[in-house]
């Protein structure tokens, strides 16, 4: 192999520069020719692709979002056109592929790959850490901090107020930010899409801490939650309190993605985007670089797709214990 390509796609997350510069740079160090593809997918279908440089990806691991572009492409999901796109990389010489993003960036490559052949080593880039085949994903760890910050300003404002503040973090199917972000930030409730959590549970936890004195509390909601969204959830509980308390609802929302990358996720990404590069380099396709209890790991992208990653017991119990 002489010729590689690295694209992100999808959702950005924070770290994801950190991860292209470790692609460049050691495709650099292996003598490889590397080739950026602007826009992900769609920038392949329309030929948007260069070629890099150690020089392309200098001061930018500490730069959020990400200096290719992004994009998600329903053209690509087409049959029409992935062969627009493998007709590009033909033209350009390209071999492989380095994919940094999530479960739809790897769907795209398994199919790319079934009828064109050209191989994907993917680094799992998703600040949801919804990608089973690794312990965290890229940009989850920023973004956990970004959460977190909110929760602690809001937590001074509900105090001076006497309020319950409501709270919406990102994580459509999984309730990884909302369950570390509400154990680290103190609230009294964490509801994740993982685990059905009914309101009269949350009311009589509310009640429980106004019997105790406590004067203002914190509930975390994952977007994802099967109850609903914060404000939805928020109007069923009001329905079921004393009209007295009063209520907030606060959402997050794009905030999480952006920001300067914490330094787990700088480190985090470097490793996964050399280790993506390598297994590429050494016959690996079609998986995803991971890293499980601090070791390097490749997962069949079918697996990363199809299983799921559950959320610890230990952290939900923990939530419970630590209200009281």
């Amino acid at each position: 192999m002489k010729r590689i390509a690295v694209f992100t796609s999808g959702g950005d997350a924070p770290g994801m520069n950190a991860c292209i510069r470790a692609v460049v740079r050691g495709a650099v160090y292996h003598g490889l020719e590397v080739f950026g593809i602007r826009r992900g997918y769609s920038g392949m279908i329309n030929g948007d692709i260069f070629q890099m440089t150690s020089h392309s990806v200098s001061n930018i691991v500490q730069r959020g979002g990400t200096i290719l572009k992004s994009a998600r492409s329903k053209e690509f999901m087409t049959p029409e056109g992935r062969a627009k796109a493998a007709e590009q990389l033909q033209k350009f010489g390209i071999e492989g592929l380095v994919a940094i993003g999530g479960n739809g960036t790897f769907t795209g490559a398994t199919l790319f790959y079934d009828e064109y052949g050209i191989p994907t080593v993917g680094a799992p880039g998703t600040i949801d850490n919804d990608l089973y085949g690794t312990d965290h994903t890229i940009g989850f760890d920023t973004a956990v901090n970004t959460a977190l910050e909110a929760i602690d300003k809001i937590r001074d404002t509900a105090d001076s107020h006497d309020r319950i503040f409501f709270i919406e973090v990102m994580g459509r199917d999984s309730g990884y930010i909302a369950i570390q972000s509400g154990i680290a930030g103190g609230a009294e409730m964490v509801m994740v899409p993982e685990v059905l959590t009914p309101i009269s549970e949350v009311v009589e936890t509310l009640k429980a801490g106004w019997s105790r004195q406590k004067s203002s509390s914190i509930v975390v909601i994952a977007e994802g939650e099967e109850a609903g969204i914060a404000t939805e959830i928020a109007e069923k509980i009001r329905a079921q309190v004393e009209p007295k308390v009063d209520m907030r609802v606060t959402t997050l929302g794009h905030i999480q993605r952006g920001g300067i990358p914490t330094a787990y996720d700088r480190i985090l990404a470097s490793r996964l985007g050399l280790g993506a590069l390598e297994g590429l380099m050494n016959g690996e396709k079609n998986v995803m670089a991971g890293v499980v209890n601090n070791e390097l790991v490749y997962t069949p992208f079918r697996d990363t797709i199809r299983l799921p990653k559950p959320i610890s017991e230990d952290l939900l119990r923990m939530v419970k214990i630590l209200s009281v």
